[in-house]
């Protein structure tokens, strides 16, 4: 495995992750990166780092080019307002798009702050991204609770990374991108 999918480290894969996540989670997503970075490759866009008053299209292109191309799971840490964010979906869509580098797989994870956390629900459409739900409905993607155990975590991204090829036909990218934030 070479490229976007992975790196070879002392005979193991480590996969490339891209982590998807609202800024108002930011501090998952840097817990994420601290407990994971031993048996991952994490991607991300840091906040600030692209310029929200550029265009539509030029936002989709960096995210697409500088950091999706680089991954080969996409990871979405859902929260209470993930499901409206616009980023969140044109992260998702670009990942799921064949022609950005090859599918990528794709996992969703429940925060601890979001009501479906411990529920025993893997998901709840309206508190979801749709882009999300739509692949958890198909059986694309999975839905997992926050954990701090990396090896269910190696385990989570390691399923997502072979449905790329095993369930690439439950690929569900047929709808619409957001064009604007849903809420706050």
């Amino acid at each position: 495995m070479a490229g976007r999918s992975s790196v070879e480290s002392a005979g193991t894969t480590k996969h490339r992750v891209f982590v998807s996540s609202f800024h108002n989670h930011e501090a998952y997503r840097r817990s994420w990166d601290e407990l994971f970075s031993s048996i991952l490759t994490t991607v991300s866009v840091e906040p600030g780092e692209i310029d929200d008053s550029s265009s539509a299209e030029y936002i989709k292109r960096l995210i697409q080019e500088d950091y999706i191309t680089q991954a080969s799971v996409v990871v979405v840490l859902v929260g209470l307002k993930t499901h409206c964010r616009k980023h969140v979906d044109w992260e998702i869509s670009a990942g799921l798009n064949k022609k950005v580098g090859g599918y990528s797989g794709l996992i969703g994870i429940w925060l601890p702050n979001h009501p479906n956390f411990g529920s025993g629900k893997s998901w709840t459409a309206d508190s979801t991204p749709a882009r999300l739900a739509d692949n958890l409905s198909s059986g694309y993607a999975k839905g997992f609770d926050w954990t701090e155990d990396a090896n269910k975590v190696k385990g989570w991204v390691e399923q997502a990374f072979k449905a790329r090829v095993e369930h690439a036909d439950k690929i569900d990218n047929g709808r619409p991108q957001l064009t604007k934030n849903l809420c706050d």
